[in-house]
């Protein structure tokens, strides 16, 4: 499965960490050149990171081989469509973050102030009855990443949260200000996000 990271950061606009494409997550499905998984019948728990650019995200989650499809009629499995392949599919578990930075256009804030940014976790559309986000946890840095200081958070909408960030002097962070994201499920399930340069100071 791959990821993206759009480069654009600007106001309105979300950054956001997607799947390339929700069908190579299916557990059990296997079409052409496309990646699947076939996992072992027995929950075990599986680790995958992912890095693009400078964004770097580790999943943790629980799954096992899928008995049953657990994907809409409209959806249907990867091997499916290319094959004919009706093994039982379904996506996996895995944690997303989309972020609202409240930027300006030159994807800088005001330093020396309090920034608010908004973090919303979200799971494949695929998947039928996604779990509960529990808790998120954030941080910042800014020295690119050398050393973390904890920023405040507070829950909002469903899977959804603030981040309060304290920006320093724009002396104390040339580079800009990096965020981490900590999140974890109902299901035990985990993501940890890093973003060593967020966004400039102005």
């Amino acid at each position: 499965m791959n990821t993206r990271v759009p480069k654009d950061r600007r106001r309105g606009r979300a950054l956001t960490v997607l799947a390339a494409t929700a069908m190579l997550a299916l557990t059990g499905c296997k079409g052409g050149d496309l990646v699947s998984y076939d996992l072992p019948s027995k929950s075990a728990r599986y680790t995958f990171q992912t890095q693009t650019d400078d964004v770097r995200t580790v999943w943790e989650y629980t799954s096992a081989k899928a008995t049953k499809n657990d994907t809409p009629r409209q959806s249907p499995c990867v091997g499916e469509l290319v094959d004919g392949d009706t093994s039982a599919c379904r996506p996996e578990p895995l944690i997303f973050l989309r972020y609202d930075f409240g930027l300006d256009l030159a994807n800088t804030a005001a330093s020396g102030r309090k920034h608010e940014v908004t973090v919303v976790a979200y799971y494949q559309e695929r998947l039928t009855t996604p779990p509960q986000v529990t808790s998120l946890k954030a941080e910042a840095t800014y020295d690119g990443g050398w050393t973390w200081r904890p920023a405040a958070t507070k829950a909002g909408g469903r899977n959804t949260y603030t981040v309060t960030i304290e920006n320093p002097p724009r002396e104390q962070a040339a580079n800009g200000v990096g965020l981490r994201i900590s999140a974890s499920d109902s299901q035990g399930d985990t993501v940890r996000q890093t973003i060593p340069t967020a966004y400039g100071l102005r």
